[in-house]
């Protein structure tokens, strides 16, 4: 009878292990769990911990709650001017709906091939509406954002938040390279041309305007010298007929040392008159 009640008791330790074992679970902070009961989701776990389920009746699916990288595969699309260019991207996205996500991709596989097929679609979608050269400029973050906006409002449908979306390369097909080169430098090169015919019709308009400027400058400062000479020789003119008026033998001494002077300023200055004549008069009343 103990020995009965021994192996019972056995019995009864190794079907607690076992049921035991199938009815807790740990669920890390990196993952999402799900439990099914008969293939149906009975409740969604996102806090990191012990938990428990109905042994054998029910079962645990995990997915990662971590942001997620997918690498999309290169496509030949075609610009709004008619280019063709080949783009690769790659896409970062997070799980934020686990059930929704169970119920139309199941995992991993099924997410990144209907991931691919929306980022493509998007991405044929927005690059249809740019020129080649914007998508080669600065403006390929906003082309980016745009793609990303689209590709996220799809992947709602399937649990799925779409967080980021970059172009790695963009690359021209051999065969148009070197046109779209060549057409790409001879718009540079017309630009350029008409940015130095309007900087040299500028340049002639201020120069012209500065001659202009100058030109009357001149003007006027020669007219404000010739009135400041008139009044000059006016007012010497004045002076000079009031020194006559008041001393006339002494003005016509003066009047003849000025002519002395400008005239005898060379060492070497010889003339031949005649010692009574005029010029002298001042200087034989000297004797």
């Amino acid at each position: 009878m103990q020995n009965l009640l021994s192996r019972n008791i056995i019995i009864a330790s190794i079907a607690f292990v076992i049921l035991a074992s199938g009815a807790f679970f740990t669920v890390d902070q990196r993952q999402y769990a799900i439990v099914f009961q008969f293939g149906e989701a009975m409740r969604v776990i996102s806090n990191p911990g012990l938990n428990i389920k109905v042994p054998f009746i029910q079962n645990v699916e995990y997915y990662d709650r971590r942001i997620l990288n997918v690498d999309a595969e290169a496509k030949e699309v075609t610009s709004a001017d008619g280019e063709r260019v080949i783009i690769d991207v790659f896409a970062k996205f997070k799980i934020i709906d686990p059930v929704m996500f169970y119920k139309t991709v199941a995992n991993d596989y099924g997410v990144r091939i209907r991931l691919n097929k929306i980022i493509e679609s998007s991405m044929r979608k927005v690059i249809g509406t740019v020129l080649l050269t914007s998508l080669l400029s600065e403006q390929r973050g906003e082309i980016m954002l745009e793609i990303q906006r689209r590709a996220n409002d799809a992947a709602k449908d399937f649990g799925v938040d779409v967080i980021d979306v970059r172009i790695v390369r963009a690359d021209l097909p051999k065969e148009n390279s070197e046109g779209v080169y060549h057409r790409m430098q001879t718009e540079r090169e017309k630009e350029a041309k008409q940015i130095r015919a309007e900087g040299e019709e500028e340049a002639a308009r201020i120069t012209a305007k500065a001659d202009k400027e100058a030109q009357i400058i001149l003007s006027e400062a020669y007219m404000q010298a010739q009135t400041t000479k008139g009044q000059g020789d006016a007012e010497a003119a004045r002076i000079y007929n009031s020194a006559y008026s008041q001393d006339p033998e002494f003005y016509k001494f003066y009047r003849s040392l000025v002519a002395y002077k400008n005239t005898l300023k060379k060492d070497d200055t010889q003339f031949i008159l005649s010692p009574k004549s005029e010029f002298f008069k001042y200087l034989n009343m000297s004797r």
